[in-house]
């Protein structure tokens, strides 16, 4: 059985304590490898090395940042298939998802920021004449970066790029549930080259691995994706030391369908944001809302079209959902769709563990209708191939509807009246809105949520600002 081990300092290196965790096959429900059980002393290596290598690799001009990381992002293109493959083994997600969307991204990922550093720029002020001042934005050090299993690779370069482009060396932990592609994306560095001690990859548990970099002293800047109530647990240890924090957590997202909506695509498009990647997408719209007058006529449509969805084999190319990621995870959906019942809900469709001829953690995707605003159901991110479906009348009710959540991450409208797109979407309590479209995704963008969805921005310059300090320097010219 293959073991997984952890890359620090430019070397492949087993668990200070020699433990290790099972990693499972969610299709399956079997153990197929088996990753570090690290430590606060594995973090302490890494962290010696990034600092170790800080000097050197911060010293480097832009063209040769650049050329390290464009490195990187032309092996993942060229080892495509074989990141696919472990990212759907891994995650349980449609092999041909992890080929179209999540490997190509991490490659851009990659790309996009080793790019955008040398068409960086930064302000200068001429103060009556008198002064100049002007701003410099540097590196600030050692970056700790945590991600999540719903996008494991997607996400985790998503934050080591920008972090690497800037200047930092990182410290990063991918999630134990999904650590294969971050595995193989340390075997990349070194195929490649990369200066040692730059990237370090340290595998276990949150409560130790993740803890432990979050309370590290010489880890001044720490950027995590995953749950409000972790990003809670992380902001009470790192605000006392004065750290920066990017925090992308959970999502509620409402989806808006007007009665002059293009249905047809309406449709297509909710089915794909409702149930893409298991519905393990922190902006999948979770929760449907449609204006009366076409309701029972979506209602009906939508219903359909989720009953011919097929659930299996995630190797296979007409699976549109695979096994939801852990058995953990599988019952704690299963008991939400329990849960909607009890709070007066109607499963319209699914329901309950799909049947297929394999022995992993499968869920039919599944509608619920008849269930008031203020329910659980409808409040809690469930995180999974389940969506509600309501009525509305008027643009103040679904307002009041959607924005009646503790998160705030995305929505998305549906209307073929732009004036009315512009006035519900300014009013939207969320970090993006997508109009009669969904997951349109351009890097230059910014990428976070308001209230309990986060704090801060990631993408684009906004990243690449998180990831370095600004100074300014004042000359007087006289």
């Amino acid at each position: 059985m293959q073991q997984i081990l952890n890359y620090i300092n430019g070397e492949f290196r087993a668990p200070n304590g020699g433990g290790f965790l099972d990693n499972y096959n969610p299709a399956t429900g079997s153990v197929y490898s088996q990753i570090p059980d690290s430590d606060a002393s594995d973090v302490e290596a890494a962290v010696e090395a990034a600092k170790a290598a800080f000097p050197s690799w911060s010293a480097l001009t832009r063209e040769e940042r650049s050329q390290h990381m464009l490195n990187v992002s032309k092996r993942i293109t060229e080892r495509l298939d074989e990141l696919a493959e472990a990212e759907s083994t891994d995650n349980g997600k449609p092999l041909w998802l992890a080929k179209r969307v999540d490997i190509p991204r991490a490659s851009d990922n990659f790309k996009f920021f080793a790019t955008a550093i040398l068409h960086d720029s930064s302000e200068l002020h001429d103060t009556d004449g008198k002064y100049l001042n002007y701003t410099l934005r540097q590196p600030i050090g050692v970056a700790g970066c945590i991600s999540p299993w719903n996008l494991p690779l997607y996400l985790f370069t998503w934050k080591i790029a920008p972090a690497l482009a800037s200047g930092n060396t990182v410290v990063a932990k991918p999630s134990e549930v999904t650590p294969m592609t971050a595995f193989l994306l340390s075997q990349i560095c070194n195929e490649v080259g990369f200066p040692k001690g730059v990237l370090n990859i340290v595998h276990g548990l949150g409560g130790k691995v993740g803890a432990a970099m979050t309370e590290h002293p010489d880890v001044p800047i720490i950027s995590f994706t995953g749950g409000t109530e972790t990003g809670k647990t992380i902001a009470r240890t790192a605000a006392p030391m004065f750290k920066k924090l990017s925090l992308e957590l959970g999502g509620k997202n409402p989806n808006i369908i007007f009665d002059d909506c293009d249905l047809d695509e309406a449709l297509k498009t909710s089915l794909n944001s409702s149930f893409a990647n298991q519905g393990q997408i922190c902006l999948c719209g979770s929760r449907i809302y449609v204006q009366r007058g076409i309701y029972a006529e979506f209602k009906t449509k939508f219903v359909e079209l989720v009953k011919e969805m097929k659930v299996g084999n995630p190797k296979l190319a007409d699976v549109k959902l695979g096994a939801v990621v852990s058995k953990a995870h599988f019952d704690k959906i299963l008991s939400y769709i329990e849960l909607a019942k009890e709070e007066g809900g109607t499963v319209l469709c699914g329901g309950k563990e799909a049947d297929t001829d394999m022995s992993g953690w499968f869920i039919e995707p599944t509608v619920i209708e008849g269930l008031p605003e203020t329910c659980r159901t409808n409040q809690e991110e469930i995180f999974g191939p389940v969506v509600t479906i309501q009525p509305f009348d008027t643009e103040e009710e679904v307002l009041s509807y959607a924005n009646g959540t503790k998160y705030g991450l995305a929505s998305t409208i549906w209307t073929s009246n732009l004036t009315k797109a512009h006035r519900v979407a300014a009013q939207l309590h969320t970090g993006i809105v997508w109009v009669n479209c969904w997951l349109v995704r351009d890097l230059r963008t910014p990428f976070g949520g308001v209230k309990q969805s986060g704090v801060g921005r990631e993408g684009g310059w906004e990243a690449l600002r998180f990831f370095t300090e600004p100074k300014n320097i004042c000359i007087p010219l006289s």
